[in-house]
């Protein structure tokens, strides 16, 4: 009996020594995985939050900036905030349109400051600029496309009664959206002129070779902020909002990417932007820079090379003007453009960066080549 009891008392002792373990692993299991899920959920909601942009704060909205300049209300109830230069609208002889260039506004008339009034005045000139949709004071635009672009330059030109006939120009990438003008709307132009033009890499005509060997030009944090604007637009707020990499150099205003004359003229660029620079990027910059890389850079519903001559009876021209030197815009690819499109009045400025419309005396070239209708004029 004794030894007996005693075997049934060790087995009844060994199960109750091997459940305890089993309990422990159940335990430490549903632990283990309820913290790896509260982790992964804490990561996922991090990661969301990290790549939802904020929300922009619209001008004329409740905690949003003021309304200072005139604006005209556009046919999807968005607004867009302009500016006018030269002579009286009614007395000009020539209208233009600007678009300025990226980080800009509508006070950032490139060529302003090496446009004489002489100029202005003996040939008539009146110049309205405008702020791009999401940038100073014109309402973001979160379906911007290539084409949406047009029609506010075409919606504008109306609603200030230009005409039907009008000029544009662009400077960088606004210089890139001109090419959306000469596509969508060019019964409604008397001439154009692209300053500086930004070129996507991803335009079908560029052999594929060229457009590597351009692209690799670009700052290796540049290549990326592109390479994601293109093929992860969605990431593109974080990417240029995260602290792991270097962010974009022209989003950071970085010196070290400017040729020997752009660095040059940056005391000129420098005294005109500080008085009004605080308000290009007001709205946030989501609905102004990073939307504007995103369709920059995304896939075009167009690719500018298979655009055919505006002007077949001479009756306007169209000037595309680049500096050799252009650190950001690389010029073998302008270049390319110039030889696919014969009919484009080509200006290449020797010795010349990003920045030459800054240079003294560019202004008064470049608006009398635009409104002479001819190639030849300078």
């Amino acid at each position: 009996m004794g030894a007996e009891a005693s075997r049934k008392i060790s087995a009844s002792s060994a199960r109750s020594h091997t459940r305890k373990p089993i309990h422990n692993s159940f335990f430490t299991s549903v632990m283990f995985k309820t913290i790896l899920l509260v982790f992964f959920g804490g990561v996922l909601a991090y990661a969301y939050q990290a790549m939802t942009p904020p929300p922009p704060k619209i001008c004329g909205s409740s905690g949003g900036p003021p309304v200072t300049a005139p604006r005209i209300k556009l046919k999807d109830g968005r607004y867009l905030a302009y500016k006018e230069f030269g002579v009286p609208k009614e007395s000009a002889k020539h209208k233009i349109v600007y678009l300025h260039g990226f980080d800009s506004c509508r006070h950032d008339l490139s060529f302003e400051s090496t446009l004489s009034a002489e100029t202005i005045q003996s040939l008539g000139v009146y110049i309205v600029t405008f702020d791009r949709p999401g940038y100073g004071e014109s309402d973001p635009h979160p379906k911007r496309t290539v084409k949406t672009m047009a029609q506010d330059v075409e919606q504008l030109a109306d609603q200030l009664e230009l005409g039907s006939k009008f000029y544009v120009s662009g400077f960088s990438m606004g210089g890139e959206a001109v090419w959306t003008c000469l596509k969508y709307i060019p019964h409604r132009l008397a001439g154009a002129a692209l300053i500086a033009p930004v070129v996507n890499y991803w335009w079908k005509s560029f052999p594929a070779n060229m457009s590597t060997e351009a692209y690799n030009l670009q700052f290796v944090q540049d290549q990326w902020s592109l390479r994601v604007a293109h093929y992860l637009p969605w990431l593109t707020y974080w990417w240029n909002t995260q602290k792991f990499f270097p962010s974009n150099s022209v989003i950071a205003r970085s010196r070290a990417i400017l040729s020997r004359e752009d660095n040059e003229l940056l005391p000129r660029i420098i005294s005109r932007k500080a008085e009004n620079d605080a308000q290009v990027r007001q709205q946030g910059e989501y609905e102004s820079l990073h939307r504007d890389m995103m369709v920059a850079f995304g896939n075009w519903e167009f690719d500018p090379m298979d655009l055919e001559n505006v002007f077949p009876n001479g009756d306007g021209s169209v000037h595309l003007f680049t500096g050799d030197e252009d650190t950001l815009v690389p010029i073998k690819l302008q270049r390319f453009i110039v030889e696919h499109l014969p009919w484009l009045c080509y200006h290449e400025l020797q010795g010349s960066g990003h920045f030459f419309p800054f240079a003294d005396g560019m202004g008064d070239r470049i608006i009398k080549a635009l409104v002479s209708g001819r190639c030849d004029a300078s």
